[in-house]
C-alpha cells in the first residue's frame, strides 16, 4: 500500500501475477504487431530502394534474402501482418455490432489466434 494515500486498496505492479482475459492479450498483441510493422516498414523501404538502385544491388539483395536469418525476418513480418489484419477485421466486425459481449470477444480472440497460427504455418511453408 502507498503510505501517503488515503486509498487502502493494494497496489499490484507485478504484471506476471495479473490474470488478464484472452481479449486483453489479443488487444495488446494487436498493438504490438502494429508498432513492429511500423518499424519494419523502414526495412521494407530500404529493400525496395536496393532492388531499384541497380542490377548489381538487386542481385545482392536477392542473395541476402535467401539467407536463413532473412527468411526468419520475412516470416516474422508476414506473420505479424497476418495477425494484425485478422485482429483488425475482428475489430471491424465488433464495430458492426457482432460479438460485442464478453463471450463474443473471447470467441473472436480465440478465432484470431487460431487463424493467425494457421497463417504463420502457411507463411513458413511458402517461405521455406
Amino acid at each position: 500500500m502507498r503510505p501517503t494515500s488515503r486509498d487502502k486498496r493494494p497496489v499490484n505492479l507485478d504484471l506476471g501475477t495479473i490474470n488478464l482475459p484472452i481479449t486483453a492479450y489479443a488487444s495488446i498483441t494487436h498493438r504490438i504487431t502494429g508498432v513492429v510493422m511500423f518499424f519494419a516498414s523502414f526495412l521494407l523501404l530500404w529493400a525496395l530502394d536496393q532492388s531499384l538502385a541497380s542490377e548489381a544491388s538487386f542481385l545482392a539483395l536477392g542473395e541476402m534474402l535467401g539467407s536463413p536469418v532473412a527468411k526468419l525476418v520475412i516470416w516474422l513480418m508476414a506473420t505479424f501482418m497476418s495477425y494484425h489484419a485478422l485482429a483488425g477485421i475482428k475489430h471491424l466486425v465488433m464495430d458492426a455490432g457482432i460479438g460485442e459481449t464478453m463471450q463474443g470477444g473471447v470467441i473472436g480472440a480465440r478465432l484470431v489466434f487460431l487463424l493467425a497460427a494457421g497463417a504463420a504455418a502457411l507463411w513458413g511453408v511458402a517461405i521455406w
